[in-house]
């Protein structure tokens, strides 16, 4: 099988921070760096690394090279990624000493995707195989729609959240994927609780206490593992790209969880995105000391 994911791509500016800004105050950074990101890029990179043969649908500008370059050097074919004339998405990301992040995205190429670019991939995928998206690009409702009829798992990343989004979006959901905060958003729109959310399949992430999954009345709760955490950034993406990844090899949903969660874990003790995505091995690895220290 594969995974089809519309999918932004971002240059992450990171900017280490002794605390997050506060409204209107000027604060200096002490250390600054960047690399690939997006959340679109990021989930593709950890479903690749997950071990699942993925194909990214998105756009760059014609300053995209450098952001081509880091996406085939992990992994990702560029069959499927276009150039828009407004220059490649990026992202300013204000970390603190604890790890949290503030983060502002300038969307640019990540919405100028095309019509023909992604029903021409989608096209070349066949029912039982997994599509992807999130909230940073245009195109989410026709992409998924198109996966819908091709026949494959629609699985719908719902951030940066956008109540409107959502809500186009969820006819054509197979698993709907959110943080706590998001899903108490969404719920509130709706006038339900996060309990019964009216989509098939619900994945609600919840930091390094794990995630829960619902369907027709199953309930799963996998804890995450504990950690030093250094940077959060990217961890929701990491999580969904081993756990998509893992449902797409043939894992059943709580394995497919304990893999992602592994990931996340990994990945959070690590500065950076894409590049703090875990290799494979690395996750087997974690995962087989996990079970020695349990035993």
């Amino acid at each position: 099988m594969a995974i089809f994911n519309l999918g932004s791509i971002n240059v992450d500016c990171f900017y280490k921070v002794p605390h997050l800004p506060a409204p209107g105050e000027t604060i200096a950074a002490t250390n600054y760096s960047f690399g690939l990101g997006g959340k679109g890029a990021n989930q593709s990179i950890a479903a690749q690394k997950g071990g699942a043969t993925v194909h990214h649908i998105g756009m760059v500008g014609p300053d995209g090279d450098w952001a081509l370059g880091e996406l085939t050097r992990h992994g990702l074919a560029m069959d499927f990624i276009g150039q828009a004339e407004v220059p490649t998405g990026h992202a300013i990301i204000n970390v603190d000493p604890k790890g949290e992040n503030a983060i502002v995205i300038f969307s640019a190429a990540n919405i100028a995707q095309e019509q023909r670019l992604v029903e021409e991939a989608l096209l070349t995928g066949s029912e039982g195989d997994t599509f992807i998206c999130q909230n940073e690009t245009n195109l989410t409702t026709f992409a998924a729609e198109t996966a819908r009829v091709i026949g494959m798992r629609v699985v719908y990343s719902a951030a940066p959240f956008d109540a409107d989004a959502v809500q186009e979006m969820l006819p054509f959901v197979d698993l709907l994927a959110l943080n706590e905060v998001e899903a108490q958003q969404l719920a509130d729109s709706l006038g339900v609780t996060p309990e019964n959310l009216p989509v098939a399949q619900v994945l609600i992430t919840k930091g390094s206490k794990g995630a829960t999954y619902r369907s027709a009345g199953v309930v799963l709760d996998v804890p995450g593992f504990p950690v030093d955490s250094v940077d959060t950034t990217g961890a929701g993406d990491t999580y969904l790209g081993f756990f998509v990844a893992g449902l797409d090899l043939g894992m059943d949903v709580k394995s497919a969880m304990t893999f992602a969660s592994a990931g996340a874990a990994i990945q959070v003790t690590r500065h950076g995105t894409a590049d703090a995505i875990p290799e494979l091995s690395e996750v087997k690895e974690f995962l087989e000391r996990q079970l020695q220290r349990s035993a």
